[in-house]
């Protein structure tokens, strides 16, 4: 689904390329569930965004369905990919379904009209996300955690083979953050979409991802494997280094020190 070959990504600033991870040779394949972890500042939204079409690349090529990202127009990518940001969605006024039916505009023609089909996606959409219920309800009246949900829930009914989401789990609380990986885990699975999503998350994203792309701090690059092999080869303790914690040789998951190690 997705290729890049000698990307570089960053951002220009007072005409000076600052880059953040330089000569990236990424894949990611469909109908499966990838993380992106890193320390704050290693550039995971910077990707997510550059590989969304947000940005430009400072260097190198990315492909979307065997497609060069940057000579897609508008209608190209929203058939391609569906993206999630974490900026919060603010419509006054907007209810769960007039949202969610927002993902069906790129299908509906130049009058943005919504035919049986696409009545039919948005429903499934909503049911996909346990919504159903809360389709009248306003935006202004949800949960954090369901608001998240009728963005994913938008993302589906786009009915793209592949969704982007930045930082999907912001804001939330333990339950919905559980909740909402699962939901992605299982889109995957059932429904043959590829989900890429950066994450803090990390033990999540260890227990529910098909594979991790591991980025490394001060344009250090990005290690990829399954969660098996990163934790196997140690990769977690290089990169996020601390003498406060460390990981389980076996699950991954976060050991906190009763002291500083020596």
């Amino acid at each position: 689904m997705i290729r890049t070959t000698d990307l570089s990504i960053g951002y220009v600033r007072n005409a000076k390329q600052m880059v953040v991870q330089s000569d990236l040779h990424l894949q990611i394949s469909r109908a499966e569930m990838l993380a992106v972890i890193g320390p704050n500042g290693c550039g995971k939204s910077t990707l997510l965004r550059t590989l969304g079409g947000l940005q430009p690349p400072l260097k190198g090529s990315v492909l979307v369905g065997g497609k060069e990202l940057e000579k897609l127009n508008m209608q190209d990518k929203a058939a391609l990919f569906a993206l999630v940001l974490t900026e919060s969605v603010q419509i006054p006024y907007c209810t769960v379904r007039q949202l969610v039916s927002m993902g069906r505009y790129p299908h509906t023609g130049r009058f943005g009209r919504l035919n049986r089909e696409d009545h039919l996606k948005v429903e499934e959409a909503l049911e996909r996300v346990h919504l159903r219920a809360l389709a009248q309800r306003l935006l202004t009246e949800l949960s954090d955690g369901e608001r998240q949900r009728a963005l994913v829930a938008k993302a589906l009914a786009q009915d793209t083979p592949l969704i982007l989401l930045d930082e999907p789990t912001s804001h939330l609380d333990l339950s919905n953050k559980v909740e909402l990986m699962v939901l992605l885990r299982e889109l995957a699975r059932d429904t043959g979409k590829t989900i890429l999503l950066s994450t803090h998350e990390l033990e999540l994203a260890l227990r529910l991802s098909d594979r991790i792309w591991l980025m490394k701090p001060q344009a250090g690059g990005i290690e990829e494997g399954t969660p098996s092999e990163l934790i196997a080869q140690q990769s977690l303790q290089r990169v996020f280094k601390n003498d406060l914690f460390g990981f389980e040789p076996e699950t991954g998951r976060v050991q906190i020190f009763q002291k500083r190690k020596p």
